[in-house]
């Protein structure tokens, strides 16, 4: 019998509501916590924090706090990737991202999603889908990832975006919902 943690990651319908799902949310709100409260010249603070928070990332990973997540131990980071102030991870289930990604301030990554049935929905179940955003993308402020995304190589989408499919590489993509403007 699967956990519910394994139907998490599997993309299956599982209770949010259960203790180890519950925890592992708990521990990384304090992680935010201490990362959201520290000072500008505590760099290393910060460094040490989003280790423990992130461990699967590459080098010159930098985030500006705010910063939110579910869990941080869903996300995975190439090099050279920044996230501007208050962007938001529901990383549920995987969310990867390649290097040299810029995120403007308060992007928003949706892995996490609901059952259409209004009855299964009444049920509390949940469920998610992973998102996958590939190198050398620039996602503008405000834009919303959702659920079961791929963004290829070398995109820019544009700010204020809420991008509701894939986008293939090498496009400039724009608008709600977002849709292809030109290749680059």
């Amino acid at each position: 019998m699967q956990t519910e943690k394994q139907k998490m990651l599997n993309g299956n319908l599982y209770n949010a509501a259960d203790t180890e799902l519950v925890n592992e949310r708990r521990k990384a709100r304090l992680l935010l916590k201490q990362l959201n409260g520290s000072s500008d010249d505590g760099q290393n603070l910060r460094q040490e924090i989003l280790m423990e928070l992130i461990p699967d990332q590459g080098l010159d990973f930098w985030v500006e706090p705010p910063f939110y997540c579910d869990y941080g131990s869903n996300i995975i980071v190439g090099d050279k990737v920044f996230f501007n102030f208050n962007c938001i991870v529901l990383d549920v289930m995987q969310v990867i991202i390649g290097n040299n990604v810029l995120f403007g301030p308060g992007v928003q990554l949706y892995t996490a999603t609901h059952p259409m049935d209004y009855q299964e929905r009444a049920s509390g179940l949940e469920f998610a889908k992973p998102i996958t955003i590939g190198s050398d993308v620039w996602i503008g402020g405000g834009a919303v990832i959702c659920p079961g995304v791929t963004i290829g190589d070398r995109c820019v989408i544009g700010a204020g975006s809420v991008v509701t499919k894939n986008i293939a590489a090498d496009t400039f993509a724009a608008g709600n919902p977002c849709k292809p403007i030109k290749r680059l």
